[in-house]
This record gives structure tokens, sequence and C-alpha cells, in this order.
């Protein structure tokens, strides 16, 4: 049984996972993003001028929490007037600049997925694309979470979000991998990262909404920021996992064809005995 895991995809995945110390690329994923991308994002959802309701509400929206968790996650940051009145144009160029270290990690991980050399320094440009862009994605997906009024509004504003979060996970890897590996082999590592993401999300609604309000009671804000800092591990997680995930799965793309192909045989032949019976 140990010889059959270790020649087998799970098993191929799991030591590369260990061999890119997966989980400790997630906690280092969990801990820049809180000290480089969550200011920049703070000033931008400020400024934000379709709806100004500030960094704390997105957040509440990505973790899918209860009302009661949602007012303990805002007072954990100032009102967003506050913040764009006390920024200056040489802060927000600070926190841009420390928000591309952050691409740099991303980039990073993707390079260890697919074990390919690490870019150059003069690469460094698609750092400051991927920002712009990772930005503009954020403020697009805070108006597709708006609360939908029936039923078919929430169906395509469930459509669109998880349509424009596969493409950008999809682009994502194509950028900063330096367009060293085809669109074809990113494309199941795309659509596993919005699946884990979304599985994340039904996590963070049963488990950590609950978790912050008893935290606050226990611990006070710093029991909020804990349980905001293990969702951003599992965000990590998933978005270099699910990377992970897909290129196991386009290595293995034969064999899982070849045994669709053997299914769909047998569908076709049993419904053939059952007709000629």
């Amino acid at each position: 049984m140990h010889r059959s895991f270790r020649g087998s995809a799970a098993g191929r995945g799991w030591r590369r996972g260990k061999d890119m110390e997966l989980m400790h690329r997630a906690m280092g994923f969990a801990a820049l993003g809180l000290l480089t991308l969550v200011p920049l994002l703070i000033v931008v959802a400020a400024a934000d001028p379709a709806d100004s309701r500030g960094f704390a509400q997105w957040l509440a929206e990505g973790l899918g929490l209860s009302d009661a968790s949602r007012d303990e996650v805002e007072q954990l940051f100032v009102q967003p007037g506050t913040a764009l009145e006390s920024t200056t144009g040489f802060g927000l160029a600070a926190l841009a600049a420390f928000g591309l270290t952050f691409g740099g990690v991303v980039q990073t991980g993707y390079e260890k997925v697919w074990e390919v050399t690490p870019a150059r320094w003069h690469t460094m440009w698609r750092h400051l694309v991927w920002l712009a862009v990772l930005v503009g994605y954020l403020l697009f997906s805070s108006f597709v979470a708006a609360d939908p009024v029936d039923a078919g509004e929430l169906t395509w504003r469930a459509t669109v979000a998880m349509a424009s979060a596969f493409l950008f996970f999809w682009w994502s890897q194509r950028l900063l991998l330096g367009g060293r590996v085809p669109w074809s082999a990113l494309l199941p590592g795309a659509l596993v990262t919005v699946i884990g993401l979304a599985g994340l999300w039904v996590f963070s609604h049963w488990v950590f909404s609950p978790l912050i309000a008893s935290n606050a009671v226990a611990y006070g804000p710093v029991g909020t920021v804990l349980v905001i800092q293990s969702w951003l591990v599992g965000v990590g997680f998933v978005v270099f996992g699910g990377a992970l995930v897909g290129r196991l799965l386009y290595e293995e793309r034969w064999l899982l064809g070849r045994m669709a192909r053997q299914a769909v045989r047998g569908v076709v032949t049993r419904r053939r005995r059952s007709s000629t019976e």
C-alpha cells in the first residue's frame, strides 16, 4: 500500500507539497498579506467611488460573517472617511511599494509548484501589474457581493463571482510565471482554486463566524485578529494548494480521460444490453 501510494498522483502531490513547504508558505502568505496588502486595501476600499463601505465590509463578506461577527470586525478598523483623510500621497506610494512584495510571495509559490527557475529581477514589473489587477478585481468583487434582492439576482451574482475568480487566478498564474507554463496546464489549477475558495467561504461561515463572536468575548480584539489571520492562512493554502492539485490533474489528464471514456462505454453497453433484452 505504501509503494502504491508513493507511485500515485496523491503520493506525488504529498511529496511536492512537503518539498515546497506548503503550510509554511500559506502562513507566510497570511503574515505578509496582513502587513503589506491589508493597509493598502483599507485605503482603496475607503476611496471606492461606487460603495465606500470600507475594508471591514469587504472582509466580512469574504468570511461570510453574521451580523454580530461583522460588528466585531468593524471595530478593528477606522471609518472609511478617517482612513482616507489621514493618508498622504507619500503614504499611499509606500503602501503600494510594500504591496509589491506580496506579489513576489505569490509568484515564488507558483514557481515552486511548477518547479521552474526563479524569475530575474527585471521581471518585477509583473508584480505591479498583478497588484493593480488584484485591486480592481477586489473592487469588482465587492460590487458583485452586494446583498441580492431575489433569487434571480443571487444566481447571476454567484455566477459572475465564480467566473471572475476563475479568470483572475488563471491569468495570475500565467503572468507571474512569465508565460513559462501553457494556458492549458494552468486551467485545472484555477478551477480547483475557485472551488477551494468557495469551500473555504462555507467553512468560514459556519466555523469562523461564531468563533469571532466567542473570541471577542474571551480575548477582545486580539481574538478577532487571530481568527482573521487563520482565515488568511486558509486562503494561502487554497491558492498554492489549488495550483498544486491543478498540476497533478494536468499530469494525469490522459488517465482521467481514459477513465471517463471507459465509464461512458460502460453506460452505453449496459443500455444496449437492457434494450435488447
